[in-house]
Order: structure tokens, then sequence, then C-alpha cells
């Protein structure tokens, strides 16, 4: 990994900075799941998209928020009730909303190396999307 010339504890970093990171975090987890299917590099993104947009998101939240520690739901707190200045034109605005604070949650424990917690939400947000619980809509 790449070390950031500019160290910052986590607690430094915005809600929305932590999204930014738990984006990325996500996308290459499920890219990393999906790869190995065999499909064609076009289903791959299609297979992708059915983790990674704002509704599954957010429904994967709701699922697993009860479980989550204090401190781990405070994260999410402060992201889903961050200003944000866009919402992507397929998206609800409370999918959004929750999309961000699962988001924030994934870059806060990557940041904060707490791998082991991280793979499990992982996996287990990978497990719920395909399990097909009403994550439909787009």
């Amino acid at each position: 990994m790449v070390e950031n010339e500019k160290k910052c504890s986590v607690s430094e970093l915005s809600s929305l900075a932590l999204a930014f990171v738990g984006d990325a975090v996500f996308n290459l987890f499920v890219r990393t799941m999906v790869v190995g299917s065999g499909k064609k590099v076009k289903d791959l993104h299609q297979e992708t998209v059915k983790y990674v947009r704002a509704s599954a998101q957010a429904e994967v939240l709701k699922k697993i928020e009860e479980y989550l520690t204090p401190e781990e739901r405070d994260v999410v707190r402060k992201a889903r009730n961050a200003k944000v200045n866009s919402v992507p034109k397929n998206a609800d605005i409370m999918d959004y909303h929750y999309s961000t604070g699962f988001e924030a949650l994934l870059g806060y424990l990557y940041l904060s190396g707490k791998n082991d917690r991280l793979n499990k939400i992982l996996m287990a947000s990978f497990a719920l999307v395909n399990s097909g619980q009403d994550t439909s809509r787009s």
C-alpha cells in the first residue's frame, strides 16, 4: 500500500471523506468477489452495480445496524446526517444518505486498521445482497 505523506488521524476526517474511502473499499471488494465468475467484463459491471448502488447499500445498513458497536453507529449517524451537495439521478435521497453512512463505516474501519471487523461486514453485506432481500430498487 502507498503511504500517505500527510498523516492524519481517522477522527480528523469528515464523514464524507470516510465515505469516499469506503466507496473505493466496497467497490474493490465487490469487483474481487465477482471477477472469478467467468463472466464478460460488461456483465461483471452489471453484477457489481447490483451491490454498489445506493438502494442495496441502504438495505444492507438497515439489516446490520443493530449489530454495530456504539462507535460504529456514531460514524454511521454522522455520515447519514452529513450535508451532501448532489444525489445521483437514480438514487432515492434517503437511500443515498444511508449508503453514505454505510460507506463511511467501511472507510472508518479500513483507515482504523480494523480489518477483521471490516471483512466481517463486507462478507455479510455481500451475502445479504446475494440473498435478494429487497434490493431490487434502483
